[in-house]
């Protein structure tokens, strides 16, 4: 396992330590893996996100391929950006 050092504000390190002693992470090493690992795993979300957005928005969905939905579900899906 590869380590890393940062440094942090003396305020972040405060709070940091208020989660180990309320026992959400079981110590400061764990806070930054959680921390991390949080904001991994929003940046892949975002990208599978855009992808999506942007394979509609390259082919948007048809009259006939919306064939089966009623009209509420139908007006949902057109006022989306894409």
């Amino acid at each position: 396992m590869s380590q890393l050092v940062t440094r942090l504000s003396d305020e972040l390190l405060t709070e940091v330590d208020k989660l180990v002693a309320d026992g959400v992470v079981g110590s400061r090493s764990d806070a930054v893996r959680v921390g991390l690992l949080g904001l991994v795993d929003q940046h892949r979300r975002r990208s599978v996100g855009r992808r999506i957005v942007d394979a509609y928005r390259q082919r948007p969905q048809t009259q006939d391929e919306l064939g089966g939905l009623d009209e509420a579900t139908k007006a949902l899906v057109f006022e989306e950006s894409w």
